[in-house]
């Protein structure tokens, strides 16, 4: 196939990965007739049909799969090879994509990220909010940030932030019609709210720790939702009692307007990581980026 076709190939990648004529359009900058266009030229050159379009969706068919896990690789080496000759220039460059919670982005790489771009203007950072669990090497990101324990053993972790805990709140007007739980077992008599995770579609189980003793509880409740911060909302309404994260939620707790409780059945845990696949040889701008962000708090040495 000729130099000039590669463009068409890497089209076809955008295609397969978005699942989208529009979308894929949007990420190349062309306009969606041009982009099917070009795939119908690929599939002609070719000699049979790579993807499968129905009125919702576009997807690989059995070549086009073939096809995706033949040049996906090359395409992957010669973006690494391109990132790397940013060590040739003056000061590092380049952008880096990290998918990341709404929660972890204000409070850690917001901040941490400050004084890395207003020093070095020639490095990029574009971070995608997602709640869910992102398979950032399906989805091209170069780095993710997750909790400590829910990072996959094959990825490398850096922790960006200290020991963190879940904490369950509701608010004094909740109270006022519900016991207060004095411990786990209580909280199935009470109006939970839920949180569902995006990616896998589950609930997610409240998981408690007193003296070495772990207890996990199924809650029920009316309202479920996947966003934290709308958890947030939801028991300053009164509409339930939640289990968050404590950092966001200590003002509220501070000025009254949430009531925590089993306090002593909430225990500390290890914070964000950034994540990132095994690179033989990462950029000069991620590796700034990863030590700029690395925590160098009290608790680094346990992590």
């Amino acid at each position: 196939m000729t130099r000039e076709n590669f463009n068409d190939l890497h089209a076809f990648l955008i295609v397969a990965e978005k699942g989208s004529f529009t979308r894929a359009a949007a990420e190349i900058g062309v306009s969606q007739s041009a982009l099917s266009h070009t795939i119908r030229g690929l599939e002609e050159r070719v000699g049979i049909r790579l993807l499968t379009r129905t009125t919702r969706s576009v997807s690989p068919t059995e070549a086009g799969e073939r096809l995706i896990r033949t040049i996906d690789p090359g395409f992957a080496e010669i973006q690494a090879g391109l990132t790397a000759l940013s060590e040739l220039r003056d000061r590092p460059a380049g952008t880096i994509r990290i998918a990341t919670s709404s929660h972890a982005a204000e409070s850690i790489l917001l901040p941490g990220l400050q004084p890395l771009l207003a020093e070095y203007p020639d490095i990029n950072v574009e971070i995608n909010i997602d709640n869910g669990l992102t398979n950032i090497v399906a989805e091209r990101f170069d780095a993710g940030v997750r909790i400590g324990e829910q990072v996959e053993r094959d990825m490398i972790a850096t922790r960006i932030g200290p020991d963190i805990r879940l904490v369950a709140v509701a608010s004094p007007g909740y109270f006022s019609r519900h016991p207060i739980p004095q411990t786990p077992h209580d909280l199935t008599r009470h109006n939970c709210i839920n949180m569902r995770f995006q990616a896998s579609g589950a609930l997610y189980t409240w998981e408690f720790e007193k003296d070495g003793h772990e207890m996990k509880v199924k809650t029920d409740g009316q309202l479920t939702v996947n966003d934290p911060q709308q958890i947030v909302a939801a028991a300053l309404s009164g509409l339930g009692l939640a289990f968050i994260l404590e950092d966001m939620v200590h003002q509220h707790i501070a000025s009254g307007r949430l009531i925590q409780v089993l306090d002593d059945w909430c225990a500390p845990f290890p914070g964000f990581h950034l994540y990132y696949p095994n690179r033989r040889q990462s950029s000069p701008a991620f590796s700034l980026l990863v030590e700029t962000l690395r925590y160098r708090g009290p608790q680094e040495a346990t992590s």
